[in-house]
């Protein structure tokens, strides 16, 4: 099978996008805070389960990675299509939430509202994949270290929030 160079272009901004939206949203958390995040998430009071600072952005990076795999198989179907536009429209969402969550919970520092927000996205990226699952199995399936990792999350940002009151 020969790949083209459309195909592989494609693909690359596809892995490029939730990269760069990722990428982004640090800066502009880093701005707001006026520290590095690590350097945040060090200060804060964590339970025991929370990992080192260190483990974010490898985890992120394969997140994100895996994210931009997955739209990918989903736009090869066809934009055109109504399920694919669909899907899509829920793969948008969870990325712009994604954007907003470390804004709100390390540059305003409004851990409630990030709470929210992470269990909002969380509903998104179920239906996402969802969406994904009827249009492409192994795209959704791309999904599932990504919902796992929300959950763990959402957890993390509740006992910090309640902690750190």
């Amino acid at each position: 099978m020969i790949i083209s160079v459309k195909e592989v272009i494609n693909f690359l901004i596809s892995v490029l996008i939730p990269l760069i939206v990722g990428f982004s949203s640090s800066i502009v958390t880093r701005l707001l805070a006026g520290v590095d995040i690590s350097a945040y998430y060090s200060q804060l009071i964590k339970p025991g389960f929370a990992p080192p600072s260190f483990i974010f952005p490898i985890v992120w990076t394969i997140l994100y990675i895996l994210m931009g795999i997955s739209a990918y198989k989903i736009l090869k179907k066809g934009y055109e299509l109504p399920k694919v536009k669909d899907a899509m429209f829920y793969y948008w969402l969870q990325l712009g939430l994604n954007f907003i969550w470390s804004i709100l919970f390390f540059g305003l520092d409004l851990r409630l509202t990030s709470l929210i927000t992470l269990g909002i996205i969380i509903i998104v990226v179920v239906v996402m994949s969802i969406k994904f699952f009827k249009i492409d199995k192994k795209a959704a399936y791309l999904n599932i270290p990504y919902i796992l990792w929300l959950l763990y999350a959402f957890a993390l940002n509740y006992f910090i929030w309640m902690i750190n009151k």
